[in-house]
């Protein structure tokens, strides 16, 4: 099971359908409150991919909950953002993160980063 985390409905819907056709089963949250709640609910989780900037709870903060937890730290994170600073792709890799995709992207960008933090593609 794949979690889709952004507050866009339009791009959790891309992402969505672009896992799906990868063979993931996919659940969606709108923010990082919701994400948690999400992983609880379809645990176990193999992938969250989450938005950086979302309302409530932002991906950074779900990211360094998620290695916080015992039972859901080893869940691979892919970081899907608009943000480019260095300093920004820095703090999630050092929080955590897997791999950090950057919008817009393409099906075959997703698919060499989910090969880079080692899961089926």
């Amino acid at each position: 099971m794949a979690i889709v985390v952004d507050d866009s409905r339009a791009v959790r819907m891309i992402l969505s359908r672009t896992l799906r056709e990868l063979g993931y089963q996919v659940g969606e949250a709108g923010n990082g409150r919701e994400a948690l709640e999400a992983i609880g609910q379809f645990a176990p989780v193999d992938l969250v991919m989450a938005d950086w900037n979302m309302p409530e709870m932002d991906g950074l903060e779900l990211l360094k909950r998620i290695r916080e937890s015992p039972a859901y730290r080893a869940i691979p994170v892919i970081m899907v953002t608009t943000e480019n600073e260095t300093d920004q792709m820095s703090a999630a890799l050092a929080a955590g993160a897997n791999e950090y995709v950057m919008k817009p992207f393409t099906k075959e960008i997703l698919i060499d980063k989910l090969r880079l933090a080692g899961l089926p593609s």
